[in-house]
């Protein structure tokens, strides 16, 4: 029954109003600066590998936390299930929502770099900061924050527990009525033990290995593809010929390539959600605008090299997708097939280490928005009960099942969007005024230094006074 209802309402978000809402502010910010996805690449790279003495939080450790979390489940799983239920066109329009969703992506964390509020180690802030002080409607802002808190804290990470343990469903030992509980605990008990402060050898070795595996990855993936170099062009052919089949589309859209990719794109990049400008906020740069290319380069590489590596894994290995098959299963087939046998425990290892840090950094996010809606960090009781359930969702959510949990996510995913897409867009052209403020200054051989004042902006600010 929960299954169902929850199913219709992502059915009805996703059929009509959040796909026009997704692809349309993405087009309408990748006009409005003019493809910047394109144009400022190579200024992008530059901003990442920037390091001034005396940063407390640098650009590049701020990619990592919003990467660390958007880099995961969604990049193998999610992909994977999209391509097993929505079929091989879904990859064109999970490229086209993560092309268009740089643009949307490059605004929020602009925003969210100009309205950060000063911490007592590094600045934090995010959607629902920028809500309240830029828009002055608190009411919104805690709205916000709590479908963030809902979104993250349950939703995503009962899903990440449920695709870890599912990676394990090709082992022997595997029983489904007993090991995704037993999965579910120990992965419970680590990340609460983490985030009641011990561990912190385990975070630092995980997200140190976060990059390294998301590259090895990427290597096994590409040396799949070339040893079934031969299937490519079919590839290709079966992806655009899908893409823009608008006969099978229509004729039943809330399961087609185009809601798939779109939901799953969505998922994994999270670009116009409103989740990454809460680690862009803590960001010390010189000019907003370095952040929102440093978060508009994160979605690219989820969905232009991680996702695509897995797509392209999966769909040159001639294994043929079905529903069975949806999730880790068809992955580790693609493995399996071109590799040998065996081959699929490396999607198993890798799956432990994206789920880990994923799991981290979304509580990363939920604890961002709590202090917001106390108004402070809050008291110790309370975290101690809040810590204890986070982890007590991660258990259970590996022991429900695949289509509640993907629904779920999408439900509380969604809510997000609804509330920060439109803020984007009244915001934006704060987000444009600082884009032309940066690139003014860079023609002019400068290092960009922002003033708030010098774009109009004359509310009170933490940061970016003369």
């Amino acid at each position: 029954m929960l299954d169902a209802l929850i199913g219709e309402i992502s059915n009805f978000m996703y059929g009509k109003l959040l796909i026009v809402m997704i692809l349309g502010v993405g087009f309408y910010y990748t006009l409005r600066t003019r493809f910047v996805q394109i144009r400022l690449f190579g200024e992008t790279l530059k901003v990442i590998m920037e390091k001034k003495e005396g940063q407390k939080v640098s650009s590049f450790q701020a990619l990592m936390v919003s990467t660390a979390s958007r880099v995961g489940t969604g990049n193998i799983i999610g992909v994977s299930t999209a391509l097993c239920l929505g079929g091989f066109g879904s990859m064109f329009w999970m490229w086209l929502a993560a092309f268009l969703g740089g643009g949307a992506a490059f605004v929020e964390s602009t925003l969210a770099q100009v309205y950060k509020k000063r911490g007592e180690h590094s600045s934090y802030g995010g959607p629902a900061y920028y809500i309240e002080s830029a828009l002055h409607n608190r009411f919104v802002a805690i709205i916000f924050a709590l479908a963030l808190i809902c979104t993250y804290g349950v939703g995503f990470n009962m899903l990440c527990a449920y695709n870890l343990q599912s990676t394990f469903s090709g082992f022997t030992f595997y029983n489904p009525a007993s090991t995704p509980w037993v999965i579910g605990g120990v992965l419970a008990v680590l990340v609460g033990w983490c985030i009641f402060g011990g561990g912190r050898r385990i975070i630092k070795a995980t997200s140190a290995l976060v990059p390294l595996m998301g590259l090895i990855y990427v290597v096994v993936a590409l040396i799949v593809v070339i040893m079934n170099i031969g299937l490519l062009p079919s590839v290709f052919d079966t992806i655009f010929t899908q893409a823009f089949d608008f006969e099978a589309i229509f004729g039943g859209f809330t399961g087609s390539c185009v809601m798939f990719g779109i939901k799953r794109g969505l998922f994994s990049n999270e670009a116009g959600v409103g989740s990454a400008p809460n680690a862009a906020a803590a960001a010390d740069v010189s000019h907003p605008v370095k952040q929102g290319l440093v978060q508009m380069f994160s979605v690219f590489i989820d969905t232009m090299i991680l996702c695509t590596a897995t797509a392209f894994l999966c769909m040159s290995s001639g294994v043929a997708p079905t529903k069975e098959l949806a999730g880790a299963p068809f992955v580790q087939a693609s493995l399996d097939a071109t590799l040998g046998s065996g081959a699929g425990v490396f999607l198993t290892i890798s799956m432990l280490l994206f789920a880990f840090t994923t799991l981290l950094g979304n509580l990363y996010y939920v604890d961002n928005c709590l202090a917001y809606v106390n108004g402070k960090v809050p008291g110790k009781l309370f975290m101690t009960v809040y810590r204890t359930f986070a982890a007590l969702v991660i258990f259970v959510g590996a022991g429900l099942s695949m289509d509640l949990l993907w629904n779920l996510a999408d439900v509380l995913m969604g809510c997000m969007a609804i509330i920060n897409l439109p803020v984007i867009v009244i915001l934006g052209s704060q987000a444009m005024a600082c884009l032309r403020d940066y690139e003014s200054q860079r023609n002019e051989g400068k290092d960009p230094v922002f003033y708030a004042k010098d774009i109009g902006i004359t509310d009170s600010l933490d940061y970016w006074q003369k």
